[in-house]
C-alpha cells in the first residue's frame, strides 16, 4: 500500500510540472492556449485521484490556480497529496491509487 502511495506522489509531481510547462511563463502565446485546455482537465483528474468533498474542493481550487495567469506555479497536485497522507492520513480506500 505505501508504493501506492508513493507513486500517487510520483503521479502529482508529474501533473504540477505539466501545469507549469503548460504555463504561459514557458511558452508565451502557446501557454495560454495550454492553460484553457490543461485547467478543466488539472481540475477534473484531482477529482478523480481524490474522493469526496475534499476532492471536489481539492479540483475547483486546481482549476482556478490554473486558469488565472501567474498562479501555475504553484504544485496543487502535490500540496494535496501532502494534505491527505501527511496531515489527515487518510486510509487507501479515501484515496484512489493510481
Amino acid at each position: 500500500m505505501a508504493n501506492g502511495k508513493y507513486k500517487t506522489l510520483g503521479v502529482s509531481i508529474l501533473f504540477d510540472i505539466v501545469g507549469i510547462v503548460t504555463s504561459s511563463y514557458v511558452i508565451p502565446i502557446i501557454g495560454d492556449l495550454g492553460d484553457v485546455v490543461w485547467a478543466p482537465l488539472a481540475g477534473w483528474l484531482m477529482t478523480r485521484m481524490y474522493k469526496g468533498n475534499v476532492g471536489k474542493a481539492a479540483g475547483i481550487i486546481t482549476f482556478i490556480e490554473e486558469a488565472i495567469p501567474g498562479l501555475d506555479f504553484i504544485p496543487t497536485f502535490t500540496i494535496m497529496w501532502i494534505y491527505t497522507h501527511v496531515f489527515k492520513k487518510k486510509s487507501a480506500k479515501d484515496v484512489i491509487e493510481i
